[in-house]
Formats: structure tokens, sequence, C-alpha cells
């Protein structure tokens, strides 16, 4: 479905990017991973390169808050490859302290990395997709970016920031071929919820109407759905992939 397109996966070294990097990859694309240490990616270099030493992928590690590290980074894959079609907006981090406990730089640094560093990609890529005549950016967001969470405020805050920057851009960029949309998955066995003791684990597939915990790859499919043709009249739209669980 992405045979000879060229991805890039922010947040691709484990959980719904490493998934997702899997799955494009076993479609034909060329990845590359971007992760927050040098350690994490070369593991999920290794880690892919074990499962298919033909996959054609690799990464790095720029400052995602630092707009000009990542645009730098991005010109590098594009000299290198000669293109960029695909731009996955993946990394971020969730939170749920109580607003009795929040700081101001608590919810500083969650906005940052959700919705700054989202724009630093996007800024980073852009020139290079309308130059080529197009191209695909997409962007996690999550089922409490449309209906909240008790606890964690920036966090729901920054995925709802997301879906706005996700419709304004597919109606800005559409002129220029380039679609943007963005995924919002429910609660889905990450490493932080494969480690939660089974009396937490059980209440909530209770509370998902399919009945199960979503699984990275359940993501991954979403993503390759809308990155592929397939979805070529797609954009400015929000997928949920939660299992119908949005209260």
């Amino acid at each position: 479905m992405l045979k000879n397109k060229v991805a890039v996966i922010t947040g691709g070294t484990r959980g719904i990017g490493y998934a997702t990097a899997k799955k494009f990859l076993s479609n034909g694309a060329k990845v590359v991973l971007f992760g927050s240490k040098e350690e994490t990616v070369s593991k999920a270099l290794a880690s892919l390169k074990d499962e298919n030493p033909d996959w054609e992928v690799s990464g790095a590690c720029p400052n995602l808050n630092d707009a000009e590290a990542v645009a730098k980074e991005m010109a590098k894959v594009n000299e290198t490859y000669g293109r960029i079609d695909i731009l996955i907006n993946n990394a971020g981090i969730s939170d749920s302290t109580g607003i009795d406990d929040y700081t101001s730089e608590q919810f500083a640094k969650i906005m940052q990395l959700n919705v700054n560093a989202v724009m630093n990609g996007v800024l980073g890529v852009v020139p290079i997709m309308k130059a080529q005549g197009g191209g695909v950016i997409l962007n996690t967001s999550s089922m409490v970016s449309i209906c909240g969470q008790p606890g964690g405020v920036a966090y729901p805050t920054s995925k709802s920031a997301v879906n706005g920057l996700t419709w304004s851009l597919a109606r800005e960029l559409g002129p220029s071929n380039i679609r943007v949309n963005a995924v919002a998955p429910g609660i889905t066995r990450t490493d932080m919820v494969a480690a939660l003791p089974e009396q937490m684990i059980q209440p909530l597939i209770n509370a998902i109407p399919i009945r199960r915990i979503g699984e990275p790859e359940d993501i991954a499919n979403a993503f390759l759905f809308l990155a592929s043709d397939m979805a070529s009249y797609v954009t400015g739209e929000i997928l949920s992939v939660d299992g119908a669980m949005r209260t």
C-alpha cells in the first residue's frame, strides 16, 4: 500500500510509533524513525532489522522542541531519499496529575511536546511536500481530545489543540495536494497500560463496548489507511480508534 513511499515517524521507537513503522515497512515504505535518545533509536532499528534485513529503515534523534533542529533533520531525510511523502507526528507525553497539584511549568512542558513539537514537524516538512507536489501529514490525537478526562488537564487540552491544527492545516494545505488527518486512539496496550495490574485493566475493558483494549497494531492500521492512496479524498478528519469508548 505504500510502495517506495518515504515516511518520517516521530516517537517511532516504541508503542504506537514502532508498530506503525513496522506496518509501513511491511507495506513497502522507507521509514525514518525519530526518537528521543540514540540508544532507543538504535534498539528499535536493530529490532526491525532483525525482523527483516531488507527493510529500508534509519533513525535520528533531533530535539523536537527545536524547530531549527527538526527542519535540518527533515532536510537530511529529503537529501537522502529525494522526498518525504508522509510525516507522522506521534511523539507525546500523557499526564494524570490532579489540578490541586498542577504547576504552570508542568502544563507548559506537556503543551510544548504535544503541540509545539507537532508544529515544528509541520514547519519542517511542508516546504518539502509543496516542492514535490504533495504529501500526507498525520497526527496522533487521543480519545480524550473529544471527551476530556478527570485529571491531567494538559493532556486533553494538548490533543484538542492537535485536532484544531489538523482541521485548519487540512483546509490550508489542500490546494497544495497535502492531506492532513489525525488518529485518536482510545486505551491502547502501550508499555504504560501493560504495566497496570489486572484489577485496574478489567474495569477499563468493561467500559469499552467492543470489550477489549486496543493494540498498537490497531492504531497502525488506521495510520496505514490514511497514509495510503485509499484515503486520497480523506483530509481534515480525526479518526477515532477506541472501540467506541468516548465518554
